[in-house]
C-alpha cells in the first residue's frame, strides 16, 4: 500500500469513528447485539434460527438466547413457518418496527445537524465519494467499476 493509500485509509477510519459516535449516541436501550438481530429479521422477513445464526457468525443456541431477550421484551416473536411447519421463523413486533423506525429518524436527524455544519459543495462531494466507496465494496465489481456478474 503506497503512503496515499494509506493516508486515506486513516482519513476514512477517522470519519468512520466519528460517524460511528454519532450514531452511537443515538442507540436505543437495546444491546447492540439485539439491535443487529431486529436489523437482519427486518430486511429478511423469512430469517429462521439457522440463518439468523449463520449471519450473525454465532452458534445456534447463542442467536436462540438472543431471541429469547427480545421475546421477553416484546420485540421478537417465534412463528411456525407456514412454508414448512419445523422451521420457525422470526417476526418483529410493531413494537420492534417502531424502535428500529424512532432509532432510524434519531440517527438522520443528528447526521442532519452534523452535515449542517458543512458547505453544500463538500456535501455533494461527500455523496459522490460514498457512492464511489460502497460501489468498491461490491465483490461482484472490477476495478473499472464493471459489474463482474454480466461481463
Amino acid at each position: 500500500m503506497d503512503d496515499r493509500v494509506a493516508d486515506v485509509a486513516a482519513a476514512v477510519e477517522s470519519a468512520a469513528e466519528s460517524l460511528l459516535s454519532v450514531l452511537d449516541a443515538q442507540a436505543p436501550a437495546v444491546p447492540p447485539a439485539q439491535l443487529r438481530v431486529l436489523t437482519i429479521v427486518a430486511s429478511n422477513r423469512h430469517t429462521n434460527m439457522s440463518r439468523l445464526a449463520e449471519t450473525l457468525e454465532v452458534v445456534p443456541s447463542s442467536a436462540s438466547r438472543l431471541c429469547d431477550r427480545l421475546e421477553a421484551n416484546g420485540l421478537l416473536r417465534r412463528v411456525p413457518d407456514p412454508r414448512d411447519r419445523r422451521e420457525v421463523r422470526l417476526m418483529m413486533t410493531p413494537a420492534a418496527q417502531r424502535l428500529l423506525d424512532e432509532l432510524r429518524s434519531r440517527r438522520r436527524r443528528a447526521l442532519a445537524t452534523v452535515l449542517e455544519r458543512m458547505p453544500a459543495a463538500v456535501r455533494q462531494e461527500l455523496v459522490h465519494s460514498l457512492t464511489a466507496f460502497a460501489e468498491a465494496t461490491d465483490p461482484d465489481r472490477d476495478d473499472a467499476g464493471e459489474d463482474l456478474r454480466t461481463a
